[in-house]
This record gives C-alpha cells, sequence and structure tokens, in this order.
C-alpha cells in the first residue's frame, strides 16, 4: 500500500493526551468534513439526515481512532464509517418523506456535492433551467437506488474511487464491487434513459 497521506495525523491522534486529542483531531475533522457530508447526502437524501450521519461518523472516528490498525488507508476506513452511519439512519428514518427539490436545492448552497454538467461562462436562463432540471431527475433516480447500490455510486463517482479503493472501503470482494455497480448503472439506465431523450430530442 502507498503511503497514508494521514498516517502521521492519525499516530499524533492516537499518541495524544486526552485532554490534547481534540485538537490534534481537529485538523483531521477538516481534512474529511466536507467528503463526508458529501457522502452521507447523497446516501441519504436528506440534508438533516446527511448532518446527523457525519455528526456520528465524527463522533465514532474520535471515540475509536485508537482501534485504527493501518492494514487500509485511514480515507477507506472513514468512508466505511459514513456509509453504514448513512445506511442505518437511512433505514431508521424510512418513513420520512422524499426529500423536496427546494431542500435538495438548499443542501448544494449548504456545500453538497453535485453531479457536475458543463457550466458555461453565459448561459441563457432558459438552459440553466433545463440543466436544473436535468440533474434534479438524476438526483431523483439515484435516490430511488437501494442504499448499497447507491453508496456504490456515490464512492465511485462522487469520490472517484477506483474498485480496488471501494472493495476495501465496503470490505467487500471486487467482483461484489462490479456485480453491485452494474446493477446499478442497469437500474439508473432504466430511469434515466426516458428522460434523456425527452431532455435531448425534445
Amino acid at each position: 500500500m502507498s503511503q497514508d497521506p494521514e498516517a502521521d495525523l492519525v499516530r499524533a491522534c492516537q499518541s495524544s493526551e486526552p485532554h490534547a486529542l481534540e485538537g490534534v483531531f481537529r485538523e483531521l475533522y477538516e481534512r474529511f468534513k466536507d467528503r463526508i457530508y458529501n457522502v452521507c447526502y447523497r446516501i441519504t437524501g436528506n440534508p438533516t439526515d446527511a448532518l446527523d450521519a457525519s455528526q456520528e461518523t465524527f463522533g465514532i472516528l474520535f471515540r475509536r481512532i485508537g482501534e485504527f490498525r493501518f492494514q487500509s488507508r485511514f480515507s477507506s476506513w472513514v468512508y466505511r464509517i459514513a456509509v453504514n452511519a448513512s445506511i442505518d439512519l437511512r433505514r431508521r428514518s424510512h418513513a420520512r418523506p422524499a426529500t423536496s427539490l427546494d431542500a435538495v436545492r438548499e443542501a448544494r448552497h449548504a456545500g453538497a456535492a453535485r453531479i457536475d454538467f458543463p457550466d458555461p461562462s453565459v448561459e441563457m436562463p432558459s438552459h440553466a433551467a433545463s440543466r436544473h432540471e436535468l440533474e434534479d431527475e438524476i438526483q431523483r433516480a439515484i435516490d430511488r437506488l437501494t442504499p448499497k447500490l447507491r453508496a456504490i455510486i456515490v464512492l465511485r463517482y462522487n469520490e472517484q474511487l477506483s474498485y480496488d479503493e471501494i472493495a476495501e472501503t465496503l470490505q467487500i470482494s471486487l467482483g461484489t464491487v462490479k456485480s453491485r455497480l452494474s446493477r446499478a448503472h442497469d437500474a439508473l439506465d432504466r430511469e434515466l434513459t426516458p428522460v434523456l431523450d425527452k431532455h435531448y430530442l425534445g
């Protein structure tokens, strides 16, 4: 495994006295806070749940940092905790109403990652509206995936992890990663083909 960029910080946390741990942990928090919120938001589909899952993730990291044994990348461990926290929270709040588009846009303004589209320096209002409509349709399709398939999509395309990194993060085989990605692609194709045809063919 290549040198883990967080290894020195993790070791500093592990060797810190309890009264000094919070200050040392702060730098790890700053490195990961945006990425973790984005992952949690993409999996829960709800800004409130994403914040709760993010807080739970960092709470677990703070309490269990001493248990990390450097057998995987630290980032893989962090992502694993965030994915599990998000899936567990989504299951617990299964009855929560679907996120409105206003809430989705509010989360974007708060810093949640979104699917990237070309963003020309000059864009007609009608084109901008059409682009946002398509983006909303794609997000709704992702929201309808099962939590496990959504996690695969988020880690692969939002976080741009390799297949090997996803396998390490989720502690599943490379074959399972490929299988889940294939199932997610098939599901998104079924959902989005009519939408894309309408958008591009009019």
